[in-house]
């Protein structure tokens, strides 16, 4: 890699700093490039990013942005997971090294906050923003169903009474 290619690296991850919501480091024990393909893939679903990357390069990259504790996690083959979403990157990372004992969660934040393993666990245990948001539409949606069940309730009432009345009649 020669020097404008590791510049544009580290412009390219720092714009990606300044812009998402999360970051989730991994350490890669030995992953194939399938398994990485099969993460890179689910986390592209949910709307996540997953780059391995050189720790110089992203340290440099860190550097006056709100993720620059990070520093401190960048040691060994790691691999960075993003998402403006503060909860897809977490979940997918969580769910693949559930199932596979090759990728292992170090840490991450979330803004200025640092996060270890296990903050990033209670993360992906979160729902996600389009989960949260279908709770509120449905919150909100809720008053107007019950709403125009009971203004319907009477209506119905009477169409039975006058029905039973014409069936009454007509036998």
């Amino acid at each position: 890699m020669d020097r404008n290619q590791k510049s544009e690296v580290v412009t390219t991850l720092h714009a990606t700093f300044a812009t998402i919501g999360v970051v989730v480091v991994t350490r890669n024990l030995g992953m194939t490039v399938a398994q990485s393909t099969v993460l890179r893939q689910k986390m592209r679903e949910a709307g996540a990013d997953f780059k391995v990357t050189k720790n110089r390069l992203a340290r440099i990259a860190l550097k006056d942005t709100q993720y620059e504790q990070l520093s401190d996690l960048l040691t060994g083959p790691i691999a960075l997971a993003t998402s403006s979403d503060p909860v897809a990157a977490a979940k997918v990372a969580i769910d693949f090294a559930k199932t596979n004992d090759r990728l292992e969660i170090v840490g991450g934040a979330m803004g200025g906050t640092l996060l270890d393993a296990e903050g990033v666990k209670a993360l992906a245990s979160m729902p996600s923003l389009d989960e949260l948001r279908a709770k509120l539409v449905g919150l909100l949606v809720a008053p107007a169903t019950k709403l125009a069940t009971v203004t319907q309730a009477p209506a119905a009432q009477l169409a039975r009474v006058f029905n039973a009345y014409a069936e009454k009649e007509a036998a």
